[in-house]
């Protein structure tokens, strides 16, 4: 589960993105830890969580409501992207990507989002 910061409460880019990400992040592929029935192909090398290959994506890992309280049910064991992104969300800082996410889903922009050329 994720610890209590900010992104408890959003969830925004779980709704927004395809998570892609190389098949060796798999568990059955030996090293890796993403759960394979939670993941669909995308080609022979790639894969992208369940739910987020969808004109409107939800990633099947993701609890809750998004903008209220959420969670990730595959925390521990998030593929790289999950991992790497808005590395500074977790504290209240958001970027580019954070921001727009948050803003489709009608969330203003955490602090230090790069948003529109000012910081927010």
């Amino acid at each position: 589960m994720l610890p209590m910061n900010t992104c408890t409460k959003c969830g925004a880019c779980c709704v927004t993105y395809r998570v892609t990400f190389g098949r060796e992040e798999l568990d059955r592929a030996g090293a890796g830890l993403v759960p394979a029935e939670l993941v669909e192909a995308i080609d022979e090398r790639r894969v992208c969580m369940r739910g987020t290959n969808l004109r409107h994506p939800r990633c099947i890992a993701l609890r809750g409501t998004v903008g209220s309280e959420v969670a990730c049910a595959i925390y521990d064991r998030r593929p790289s992207p999950c991992r790497a992104y808005a590395p500074r969300a977790v504290d209240g800082n958001g970027d580019m990507c954070c921001a727009d996410a948050r803003r489709l889903h009608g969330l203003p922009p955490l602090k230090g989002s790069y948003d529109a050329g000012l910081l927010a």
